[in-house]
């Protein structure tokens, strides 16, 4: 038996006692009626699969009528910090709080028509009001793909007033109702940085004493290593510059190379 031989429902329960016992170090049957609002019986079901699929069984407490995790514990899955924090939060008395994040509007209409020409290898006509210069003017361009960057979706295109590929968030673009659509003439140029990857090598920030660098190392995951390195396309490094906070002046990671992987 393994976890993707079961139901998903029950899959789910099993996943759920596994992040209990991983994050909360404790889990019974009550959890699980609590969560998925299940009989006795059934929790019970579930914990013996869970005990059949573990490598590092918990020991039961009879007083407490609880598993507990011991420090040889390995998780089955992983979790998010959303995930935990939610799992963190629940069921107890200590009020948590997380701060309100900032929500990134889409326009359902516009995203649509975009993928329509995407779709159909059409151009489309787009009035993009653009954060550098302010201005607004209507410009021709040919949806090649979205991309996401953990915050907003984008899409990149080729801009016939550029000459280039670029990318475009589509809530800047005015939706007027019906846009203009073209036949494309021509097959686009080849998108280079799109197909080409780099490897970036990311490491603490260097100003760090050595003990501000070593817990660094771990809230990142470094492991044994003195960097990490990530792989991603070149038309997307900058977002991941941007995700990783890596040009902010209290970031504690810094990029120390770029490199072109070679395929």
């Amino acid at each position: 038996m393994n976890l993707e031989s079961l139901k998903h429902a029950q899959r789910e329960r099993i996943l759920f006692l596994d992040q209990c016992l991983t994050w909360r170090g404790q889990a019974n049957r009550r959890d699980l009626r609590q969560r998925f609002d299940i009989s006795m019986a059934q929790a019970a079901v579930d914990f013996r699969t869970y005990l059949s699929l573990t490598q590092t069984p918990p020991v039961y407490d009879a007083t407490e009528k609880t598993y507990f995790s011991g420090s040889d514990h390995r998780a089955l899955s992983d979790a998010g910090p959303e995930q935990v924090f939610d799992l963190l939060s629940e069921g107890t008395d200590c009020l948590g709080a997380s701060i309100p994040l900032p929500n990134r509007v889409m326009n359902c209409a516009v995203i649509a028509q975009l993928y329509r020409a995407m779709r159909g290898e059409r151009d489309i006509q787009i009035s993009y009001t653009s954060m550098s210069s302010g201005a607004s003017e209507p410009q021709w361009i040919s949806p090649v793909r979205f991309h996401y960057d953990g915050e907003a979706i984008h899409l990149r295109a080729w801009s016939h007033k550029h000459g280039a590929y670029r990318d475009y968030l589509p809530i800047r673009m005015a939706n007027q109702g019906p846009v203009g659509t073209r036949d494309r003439v021509s097959p686009l140029p080849f998108d280079t940085d799109w197909h080409s990857f780099v490897r970036m090598w990311i490491c603490p920030r260097s100003d760090l004493s050595d003990a501000q660098a070593r817990v660094v190392r771990l809230e990142y995951g470094f492991q044994d290593r003195t960097r990490i390195t990530l792989e991603t396309r070149k038309a997307l490094v900058f977002y991941v510059i941007k995700r990783w906070r890596l040009t902010d002046e209290q970031s504690r990671l810094e990029l120390e190379k770029i490199e072109e992987v070679v395929t």
